[in-house]
């Protein structure tokens, strides 16, 4: 079983974790991501940081933030939430962890007023692909700092 907070970026857990999956993506990809996240992007009402702690341990993170359209980007729409450092510590992989982090992050941006939520991950990530078509994200276009990278994939489901 998995307890859920919510915490700030900032917060210590969220930063040791946050650091584990940017070592990760350095070592799949050969660079983290180096999209901007900025503290505010993750308050209420335009979005949220879980943390999720197995007894005391912090060992799953989530986050969504409010997405506003840009002019030239014709993928991402008004009341879009994007989905940020999805995260499983791989000892406790295969527990269901990821999708009780992915549905509270569902939850909380359909409250927030948010009308669908988009993520963006990559081909060297299977499992995540594979969790985000099984819980009805299909694909969309690239979208955000990774939109040129062939390695980019996009998917969207809508909330309500």
């Amino acid at each position: 079983m998995i307890e859920l907070r919510i915490a700030g970026l900032d917060h210590p857990d969220a930063v040791a974790l946050n650091d584990e999956v940017q070592s990760y993506y350095r070592r799949i990809y050969g660079d983290g991501d180096l999209t901007s996240l900025l503290s505010e992007q993750f308050e209420a009402p335009r979005g949220v940081y879980l943390v999720g702690y197995d007894g005391d341990r912090a060992v799953a993170s989530g986050a969504w933030r409010a997405l506003d359209p840009e002019p030239a980007d014709d993928v991402v729409r008004e009341g879009d939430a994007e989905i940020k450092r999805m995260y499983v510590v791989p000892d406790v992989r295969g527990k269901g962890h990821a999708r009780a982090v992915l549905a509270e992050l569902e939850r909380t941006a359909l409250a927030a007023g948010r009308r669908r939520m988009v993520l963006e991950t990559g081909t060297e990530q299977p499992d995540a692909v594979a969790l985000y078509a099984s819980s009805g994200y299909t694909p969309i276009g690239t979208f955000g700092y990774h939109r040129d990278d062939p390695r980019s994939r996009c998917f969207a489901k809508n909330l309500a």
